[in-house]
């Protein structure tokens, strides 16, 4: 997996990727603890209502800055965009009203759901073959896991010394070294798409996300892993400093055990995916998000709850989310076409957020007005009707070696729109009995 580090190119980017969400794991922690502070009990509601906005600006950025993200230089994009952010969290320790965190957390995500197509639709230009993408992607899902684990250690550390505001700052470092590492090369761009209207630019990811039965079935997983992530990012506050009266330290152990989950996963999934589908094992890692909701809720119902009874729940869930979502990249990938891609990308970026955008307000909710058991069991319920959707939408028969042309899209599909019908490139229809494979 570490073999592709060799390129230097990737190796930096995936540096950035490091050392930002790095950064954004300690903002995560300390706006929790900030939410807390300016909230107490409500603090759930607060966090809900922040993570919605975070939504709404990804929703509605993240289509307009896919459409034309082929039009600007990428380097100078990301790293404007990295400034941004950068500036936005050096702000938040001074925040003495909740408007006042609202307002910074829409600035700097707006910034991030311009960023964060972009930065992964460039990674399959570094790395074009197939199996080099993949490993790719496990060692982003890593990098992930890493702001889950190395982040809330990092923080339990300096909160035994320091206040929580000073995490902020390491927020700050994170994005100035992301814009550092990502100037520091050049960054390939494929050619512009034919010219088109903006409305047609700024809706065509969309159009092809939703003509493609497989990325319709992804987008239904994604409802199901906004469901556990939204019980686990929103309330996991509320159940380790209220119910069970522990330490802020004792909060980012908590989510280190989510993220040490979503880690063992990432691990094994590379030499896994090359001997399975990706749609059983993403649909494997959907039910086992859901066996831990409910089973966390049959024990709190029993026995009440224990902190390493949540400290269980959260592995097994964070190891279920990383089933579904480090595949979920192969499926974009061969779903388009180089210069369509940040747009594809862009699309995945907005529809999956729409689903936290309901599942974030949905989890506060139901987490202040009827308490843990009663939001355990409705989102486990959200997620279970994303699984079923999920099995209607995408159709079994995956066999991700094989490619083929457009020959058999129906000559109005979005995809086909400014490219020869003959000309050979990754088949998008999976309808057809013999698809290419992965996001």
């Amino acid at each position: 997996m570490l073999s592709i580090l060799a390129d230097r190119i990737y190796r930096h980017l995936f540096l950035a990727q490091i050392v930002a969400l790095l950064g954004t794991g300690l903002a995560t922690v300390a706006l929790g603890l900030l939410a807390y502070d300016l909230a107490g009990d409500g603090a759930a509601m607060v966090l809900g209502t922040v993570f919605t906005i975070k939504m709404v600006a990804y929703v509605g950025v993240a289509p307009v800055a896919g459409a034309f993200a082929d039009r600007v230089n990428r380097r100078a994009l990301l790293v404007a965009l990295d400034l941004v952010r950068a500036g936005c969290a050096l702000a938040l320790p001074f925040v003495t009203e909740v408007w006042q965190v609202y307002v910074l957390i829409f600035l700097l995500q707006s910034a991030s759901a311009a960023f964060t197509p972009t930065f992964q639709a460039t990674i399959p230009d570094v790395l074009p073959e197939e199996e080099s993408y993949t490993r790719a992607l496990s060692l982003s899902r890593l990098a992930y896991d890493l702001e889950n684990i190395v982040s809330p250690t990092f923080a339990a550390l300096l909160l035994a010394v320091m206040s929580y505001n000073a995490l902020f700052l390491g927020t700050v470092v994170g994005f100035v070294g992301s814009a550092l590492l990502v100037v520091s090369v050049m960054l390939p761009s494929p050619k512009p798409s034919e010219p088109r209207g903006i409305l047609d630019r700024t809706t065509r990811g969309i159009r092809i996300y939703l003509a493609t039965p497989r990325l319709r079935g992804l987008l239904a997983l994604n409802l199901a892993v906004a469901a556990a992530g939204a019980m686990v990012l929103v309330n996991s506050v509320v159940l380790v400093r209220g119910m069970l009266g522990l330490s802020e330290s004792a909060l980012a152990w908590t989510m280190f055990a989510f993220g040490a989950g979503s880690m063992a996963a990432a691990l094994i999934l590379p030499r896994l995916l090359d001997r399975l589908p990706d749609r059983p094992v993403m649909f494997a890692g959907s039910v086992v998000m859901i066996s831990a909701l409910l089973a966390l809720a049959v024990a709190m119902s029993a026995l009440g709850l224990s902190w390493p009874m949540l400290l269980a729940a959260l592995l097994a869930i964070g190891f279920g989310y990383s089933a579904v979502l480090t595949p979920s990249g192969r499926l974009l990938r061969r779903s388009a076409h180089s210069e369509d891609r940040p747009a594809v990308f862009a699309a995945q970026f907005a529809l999956s957020h729409a689903c936290w955008l309901l599942c974030y307000p949905l989890s506060g909710w139901l987490m202040t007005r009827f308490g843990a058991v009663p939001a355990l069991v409705v989102l486990a319920g959200v997620a279970g009707a994303g699984i079923i959707s999920a099995l209607h939408l995408w159709p079994a028969g995956d066999t991700p070696e094989v490619e083929h042309t457009h020959d058999n899209l129906p000559p109005d599909h979005p995809h086909l729109q400014g490219h020869h019908r003959h000309s050979h490139a990754l088949v998008i229809d999976d309808r057809h009995p013999r698809w290419a494979t992965h996001f």
